[in-house]
C-alpha cells in the first residue's frame, strides 16, 4: 500500500509511456521536437512527484492556448541583456517548460565557473512545478532557486480581491545521504491547482484558505472557482497571513517588477485566451563549492540528522519530514507501479489525445489496496 494520499479511484499509466504520448500531443500542435520533450519532461516529472494540479493535467489548456496562438509553439528564448553573472531573456510566450529549462542551464553553467549566476525572462508562459528547475542545479551540485509570478489568484490581506498570484518559490540543494532538500511552495495557502482539483473530485477544501465572492471564508471549491480568492500563506490576518502576503508580494518584485514583465492584477489569466500572461520568472544557481571545495554537502547531512531525529510532538504521526521527501517517495512509487490519475484527469487526457489523433496510452485499474 502507497504510504501517502491517492485518488479514491483513477487509473495508473506507465510514467515513460505517458512522457511519449504527451511529447506527441506537444510535437502535433506543430511544436519542434526538443521543445515538445521539454514539456512532457517536466509535466509528467510533476505527475511523478504527486503535483496532480501541476502536470499532465494542464495539458489541455496548454493546447488550447496553442491552437489559439497565445503560446508561440515554436519560439525559443533569446537573451537580451545583462553581465556574466546575471542576464535578460525574453521567453517570447513561447512554451514555459522550454524556455525554464533553458535559462536554468544557462545560470548553472555560468555558475559553475563564476560560482553564482542568474537568469531572468519576462515574456514567459507557464512552466509547470517550480521545484523541476532547481532540482535540476541540485543534481549537478549547486543550489538552484526559482520564482514566477502567476495570474492574480490571491486577495491581499484586508483584501478580497484577485490582486496576486500564487507566486512560487523552490530551492533546492545536495543533501548528501538524504538525497535533496527540495522546497517548492506557493505563496498562498494552497495552489489555485489544489482548488480545481477539490472542484474536480467534488470534496470540499479546508478551512481558512480561500474566500467566496462575498469576500467570507468558504469550503466550497466552486465559491471560490466563481468569483473568489484564495488567501495568502498563512491564512487571514489573525494567522499571519499578512507574511504570506509579503512573501508573495517579494517574488513579484523579483520576477514581473524586475524583469519588466506584467505584474500584480495585470497579468493575464492563466487558461484564458485572452492573450500571454507576460510572466516574471527568475533562475538562480549557486556553486558551494567556489567557497567551500567539500564542506557543503557534509553540513546539509548534518541539518537534516538534526531534523529527521528531533523529539516529536504527542500525537505526532511520524517523524520529523524534510521538504522535499514526500514527493521524493511518491515519485519513487509511481516510478515502480505507474502514476495514478484520477478518472477526470484521465478522461480529459484521452479526449484530448482522441482530437489530436494521438491514442492515449494503455492504462490499468488503481490497485485494490492503494484505494482511499
Amino acid at each position: 500500500m502507497a504510504p501517502f494520499e491517492l485518488p479514491i479511484d483513477g487509473v495508473t499509466v506507465d510514467q515513460e509511456s505517458l512522457r511519449e504520448w504527451t511529447a506527441e500531443i506537444v510535437r502535433r500542435l506543430s511544436t519542434p521536437l526538443d521543445i515538445a520533450n521539454d514539456v512532457a519532461e517536466v509535466l509528467v516529472a510533476s505527475d511523478l512527484r504527486g503535483v496532480a494540479s501541476h502536470g499532465t493535467f494542464r495539458l489541455p489548456v496548454y493546447a488550447s492556448l496553442a491552437e489559439a496562438g497565445v503560446i508561440d509553439v515554436i519560439a525559443r528564448p533569446q537573451k537580451q541583456s545583462g553581465t556574466q553573472v546575471f542576464s535578460h531573456w525574453d521567453a517570447a510566450n513561447g512554451w514555459g517548460p522550454h524556455a525554464g529549462r533553458v535559462l536554468m542551464d544557462d545560470a548553472i553553467d555560468r555558475a559553475s565557473t563564476l560560482g553564482m549566476a542568474a537568469s531572468i525572462a519576462h515574456r514567459a508562459s507557464h512552466f509547470s512545478i517550480a521545484g523541476w528547475y532547481a532540482m535540476r542545479a541540485a543534481a549537478r551540485g549547486l543550489i538552484g532557486m526559482t520564482m514566477t509570478n502567476s495570474s492574480p489568484l490571491v486577495a491581499p490581506t484586508r483584501g478580497r480581491s484577485r490582486l496576486l498570484g500564487t507566486n512560487p518559490i523552490a530551492l533546492a540543494a545536495p543533501a548528501g545521504r538524504f538525497g535533496m532538500f527540495v522546497l517548492d511552495m506557493a505563496t498562498s495557502a494552497v495552489t489555485w491547482g489544489r482548488v480545481v482539483v477539490a472542484a474536480r473530485r467534488e470534496t470540499e477544501i479546508v478551512p481558512g484558505i480561500a474566500l467566496g465572492g462575498d469576500g467570507r471564508p468558504t469550503t466550497v471549491p466552486g465559491h471560490v472557482l466563481e468569483s473568489g480568492a484564495l488567501l495568502p500563506l498563512g491564512g487571514g490576518e489573525e494567522t499571519a497571513g499578512y507574511k504570506g502576503y509579503g512573501l508573495a508580494l517579494m517574488v513579484d518584485v523579483l520576477t514581473g517588477v524586475l524583469a519588466g514583465a506584467n505584474f500584480g492584477s495585470r497579468v493575464v489569466p492563466f487558461s484564458t485566451t485572452l492573450g500571454p500572461s507576460d510572466l516574471g520568472q527568475l533562475f538562480i544557481a549557486i556553486d558551494p563549492g567556489s567557497i567551500d571545495a567539500a564542506g557543503f554537502e557534509g553540513r546539509m547531512e548534518d541539518l537534516c540528522e538534526e531534523l529527521v531525529t528531533a523529539p516529536l510532538a504527542p500525537g505526532a504521526p511520524g517523524r520529523v519530514l524534510i521538504p522535499g521527501e514526500p514527493e521524493a517517495e511518491r515519485e519513487a512509487y509511481q516510478r515502480e507501479h505507474g502514476i495514478l490519475l484520477d478518472i477526470r484527469h484521465h478522461e480529459s487526457l484521452v479526449e484530448l489525445g482522441e482530437r489530436r489523433g494521438v491514442r492515449f496510452p494503455a492504462v490499468r485499474g488503481a490497485p485494490v489496496e492503494d484505494r482511499r
